[in-house]
């Protein structure tokens, strides 16, 4: 499937636990004052590829303990990112997804495709990056008002769950 992203880092060791293949999603409405990403947000910008081009470089590193999508926001392309992280999930690898929505809106909102990253994501960080929240102390997030979130355990219990750095 066709996804439009910046860029792919193939060894993160700052966007979720272990060893990571980072996919840079292209295009955010957010727009966050200071992101850390600014060049994925303008949603003409990036380049096409396919998540079979993505999956071959997972392929080629064993040591991957995961992939996480970043962005840009991948919920602004969730059909594809979701087809991805289902076969990153039959590789036996986690998938982390960052968003600038809330759990509750994206739940609200209810959309088919969004709702199926959701089901495919193991933690989902979830919120607009603040800056004046901003602190250099979070793991794995870039202010306090974001929460990682254990998507997939979530959702099957009707309970929102916290990541607490033993799953995913």
């Amino acid at each position: 499937m066709r996804i439009k992203i910046n860029g792919v880092l193939t060894d993160s060791i700052v966007d979720g636990p272990g060893f990571r293949l980072t996919v840079f999603t292209q295009g955010c409405r957010h727009h966050c004052p200071n992101c850390h990403n600014p060049q994925t947000h303008d949603f003409s910008g990036g380049f096409w590829t396919d998540t079979e081009d993505i999956l071959a470089a997972v392929r080629d590193n064993p040591l991957l303990d995961g992939i996480t999508l970043s962005g840009g926001d991948p919920m602004e392309q969730a059909e594809a990112c979701a087809c991805l992280a289902k076969a990153i999930h039959e590789k036996g690898l986690s998938v982390w997804t960052y968003t600038g929505y809330t759990w509750e809106a994206l739940l609200a909102e209810n959309d088919p495709q969004r709702i199926a990253l959701l089901k495919e994501t193991d933690v989902l960080v979830d919120g607009p990056f603040i800056e004046s929240l901003r602190s250099l102390e979070l793991q794995f997030k870039g202010s306090s008002n974001q929460r990682a979130i254990l998507s997939r355990q979530s959702l099957e219990s009707g309970t929102l769950l916290l990541w607490t750095g033993k799953d995913g």
